[in-house]
């Protein structure tokens, strides 16, 4: 009896462990169902973004950025696919030293470089190899590495190179505007990219999409002002004088006077905006529009105009230079040469100093700052370029009575060589001004009068006879064809004084003068200081001759003058402008 009591106590024993083991796990049960329960209640959102954020992957589509053309549809930048290699590092297996050099290799890096880019497992995506040629990226693909994967970008590539380089700018990495009107017309050209949603499995593979792909919107095409073969012109003549005088660089400006577009715009030193390794910073620069310079002679045409309007002088009233030397209180203005007793447009022709000082010492300082603020002077050019310069104009209260007089040769004003080329209009328009555009213009904007329509045709009979015998531009003579403008030359400001060996050498000119088409602006910076050899119509109207001779027969325009022959035999017989 003793015996079978102990065992029937066993069994009861053992029945409750087995009741106390099946009560826990069936708490466990519960707590995990009231668990699954309150998870998948208040917190689906969170697991959900857990678990796509382990086997999804949204991926961006880039938009094609838009083409810019010059006026007559030739493309100025174009976009080329190409592929980078991106890879999520925690999906990236421990790779051998084999794996890591042939990867490296593959990606044409060094494989301390691959290392450290997967070394961050918190991160799930880094770009291994960015804008690579499509083999490139087939053959770090081809080596079946999990994790590691491709998409396709877009670069830009440039076909004029440095001829268009300041104009047209450039884009980095991300195809992101950062200089010229890839920057300012961002955009426009930049579109909108589109997505992809993917799935991924546990070796890192893509293996299928989950949503509806979202197309990506390409740029829109800009087509500027510009003409191609008038640009290449003006870089090669311009390219060939800094060249030529050992120059620290220049630029030039082409004009359609009709609309105030720009069918021109050079600088040198320029770059290759394909291949901006080892860029200098200085090639870079827009000095057509960043620099300012005093334009020297090239005012003077501003001056006689604004004589002209207040009726007190013809071009035919006389001036007194006397012997080219004219005192106005301690300072003296110079001439080259004594040329006394002259006509106002002998003024121009024979670029005195001392004539345009007396007529603009006649006008009223107030009078004349209204003039020159007319013109544009001491203000931006608003051309939509970044980085336009305004100038600088004085306020006339501040001026005394040698600043009034050397600002009438250029001195003492300072503007860019956009803005002396834009103010010009004013000659070739028959006394309107019109905006700057750079883009292609269906009609030409408004243009506001400046001066009466006689003063405009008396001053471009002023600017022909400087390119005639007499006058300080025969180089800017051009055969078959009446040219007209002005030369300048001034002394750099260095360190607050005029530096003795250190000029600015300029031409503005406007062609054909029968019917005025073109206005174009040279400057040559810090020619060669060779006597004789660094004035403005010595190394700048050339520059403006050859650029006009190709420019009018691109535009179709006829010859006015058929019979007129550059006087070659007279060239070395240059007049000096003054300075």
């Amino acid at each position: 009896m003793a015996y079978r009591t102990n065992k029937n106590l066993a069994l009861k024993l053992q029945m409750w462990r087995a009741w106390l083991v099946l009560g826990g796990l069936l708490t466990l049960f519960l707590v995990l169902v009231g668990r699954a329960a309150y998870l998948m209640s208040y917190k689906e959102e969170f697991l959900r973004e857990q678990g796509e954020a382990r086997y999804s992957r949204r991926l961006v589509l880039e938009a094609n950025r838009g083409m810019i053309t010059d006026r007559n549809g030739e493309p100025l930048a174009i976009s080329t696919p190409v592929q980078s290699v991106w890879a999520s590092p925690p999906d990236v297996p421990k790779l051998t030293n084999t794996q890591l050099a042939n990867l490296a290799r593959a990606l044409d890096l060094k494989p301390a470089e691959v290392k450290r880019k997967l070394a961050d497992k918190k991160r799930d995506f880094v770009y291994l190899r960015r804008q690579m040629p499509p083999d490139a990226a087939e053959r770090v693909l081809g080596l079946g590495i999990p994790g590691v994967a491709k998409q396709t970008e877009y670069r830009r590539f440039y076909p004029a190179g440095e001829v268009l380089a300041h104009v047209i700018g450039f884009t980095g990495i991300d195809n992101k505007g950062q200089e010229g009107f890839e920057l300012t017309r961002e955009s426009m050209l930049a579109g909108k990219p589109g997505s992809r949603q993917v799935i991924k499995d546990r070796r890192g593979y893509i293996v299928e999409d989950v949503t509806s792909i979202e197309k990506p919107r390409d740029g829109q095409t800009l087509t500027l002002s510009i003409d191609s073969k008038i640009q290449y012109l003006a870089f090669r003549e311009l390219k060939k004088a800094v060249e030529s005088t050992n120059a620290k660089g220049g630029g030039i400006v082409v004009l359609d006077s009709h609309t105030g577009e720009v069918l021109a715009l050079a600088n040198m030193p320029s770059f290759n905006p394909n291949n901006r390794e080892k860029l200098d910073p200085a090639s870079r620069r827009n000095r057509a529009l960043t620099d300012v310079y005093e334009p020297g002679s090239t005012l003077k045409p501003f001056t006689v105009a604004a004589a002209l309007e207040t009726g007190n002088v013809t071009p035919q009233t006389v001036v007194q230079t006397g012997n080219g030397r004219f005192s106005i209180g301690p300072s003296t203005v110079h001439d080259t040469k004594p040329h006394g007793a002259i006509t106002v447009e002998q003024v121009i022709q024979r670029s005195s100093n001392v004539g345009t000082s007396k007529l603009q010492l006649d006008m009223g300082r107030e009078y004349l700052w209204t003039f020159y603020d007319s013109l544009g002077f001491g203000q931006l050019p608003r051309s939509g370029f970044p980085g336009e310069v305004a100038g600088r104009l004085r306020p006339w209260k501040n001026w005394v009575p040698i600043d009034q007089a050397t600002m009438s040769y250029g001195h003492g004003i300072s503007v860019s060589l956009l803005q002396i080329a834009r103010a010009y209009q004013i000659f070739a328009t028959d006394g309107e001004i019109r905006p700057i555009s750079f883009q292609k213009l269906v009609a030409p904007l408004p243009g506001r009068s400046v001066i009466k329509p006689e003063t405009a045709q008396a001053i471009r009979k002023m600017l022909e006879m400087v390119t005639q015998p007499g006058g300080t531009a025969l180089r800017a003579q051009v055969a078959g064809y009446r040219v007209g403008g002005k030369t300048g030359t001034a002394h750099k400001l260095a360190g607050g004084a005029y530096a003795t060996d250190k000029y600015v050498g300029s031409f503005v000119g406007i062609a054909p003068m029968s019917a005025p088409r073109l206005i174009v602006a040279v400057m040559i910076d810090e020619p060669e200081p060779i006597p004789g050899r660094y004035y403005g119509g010595y190394v700048a109207a050339p520059v403006f001759s050859a650029v006009v001779a190709g420019s009018l027969r691109v535009m179709g325009i006829p010859p006015d003058a058929p019979q007129n022959v550059p006087q070659l035999d007279m060239l070395g017989d240059l007049v000096k402008e003054e300075m």
